[in-house]
């Protein structure tokens, strides 16, 4: 066992406040603190692609990460010097779930579901083909149908239906079956030779819930949406993994519990020691 700790966290909702709920004024800041503890290795967890990422480390003045996994785990970049490597191991293994089919391909054949809005270019890749849906549509109903399309073409995809609370809108992102956030972050574990006890996730979104209900050690932040802490709570109980999940609280911790708040209150449950240290008060 090393003496590592393996931080993946998503960014909007989470480390970013963006969302409807209130900021501590010290959160950010203590947060920055942990990141800078010579044991944490920081894995940003994201739906934004590199840019993004980039510009709202600048704007919201977050810590630099070791590692950044983008689109909703279909890229995983490294720190190397003062550039950002794509690590092509991972692009290799997930290329194998669509079996040959293009980007294009797959967009031709979700053109039948009327419902579906191809998002903007710069939100996708060879291994991501995002949509916006309205709020209005059954969007259990559209998952299935695209899920056949899918199966008829032959491509073993994942579908990760999530909401853009800022926005209103529903989002939809086909991926390989294999490149979630939950299989980007077991690769990254092994790319780096650390186990379950040495990894914590934090989040609050739909394209979340497949770590969150996952086994490994995960944080849900207390601004995180109703639904969604049913839904991580219904799929830890059904994974046989509910001593893996930590629902932080508004109400017990100095600092509260929504954000980065949230994700400190939760490495205080799993890791006490680590946030002794801090002295958060």
């Amino acid at each position: 066992m090393s003496n590592k700790l393996l931080l993946c966290t998503d960014m909007d909702r989470t480390v970013i406040p963006n969302g409807l709920h209130p900021e501590h004024p010290d959160a950010r800041a203590q947060f920055r603190r942990l990141c800078n503890l010579p044991e944490i290795v920081l894995a940003y967890v994201t739906g934004r692609h590199l840019q993004l990422v980039e510009e709202a480390i600048k704007k919201y003045n977050l810590p630099e990460p070791d590692f950044i996994i983008t689109d909703v785990g279909t890229k995983i970049y490294q720190k190397t010097c003062d550039n950002w490597i794509s690590i092509s191991q991972w692009q290799k293994q997930i290329a194998k779930d669509w079996q040959g089919k293009t980007h294009y391909q797959l967009q031709q054949a979700l053109s039948r579901l009327p419902e579906l809005k191809l998002q903007e270019n710069s939100k996708q890749n060879d291994y991501k083909l995002s949509y916006y849906l309205p709020l209005s549509a059954d969007h259990g109903k559209i998952e299935h149908q695209a899920s056949l399309i899918l199966a008829e073409l032959g491509v073993n995809a994942s579908l990760i239906l999530s909401i853009d609370e800022p926005e209103q809108v529903g989002l939809l992102d086909v991926l390989p079956k294999n490149a979630t956030k939950l299989h980007a972050i077991i690769f990254l574990q092994e790319y780096l030779d650390l186990g379950l006890e040495e990894t914590i996730f934090c989040g609050d979104s739909g394209n979340d819930l497949p770590v969150l209900g996952s086994q490994i050690r995960s944080v849900l932040v207390a601004n995180a949406d109703r639904v969604i802490k049913k839904r991580s709570l219904e799929l830890a109980e059904k994974n046989g993994s509910k001593g893996s999940l930590y629902v932080a609280e508004e109400n017990d911790f100095p600092l509260g519990g929504n954000y980065c708040a949230g994700v400190l209150q939760g490495i205080a449950f799993y890791e006490p020691q680590i946030i002794k240290r801090l002295k958060i008060s």
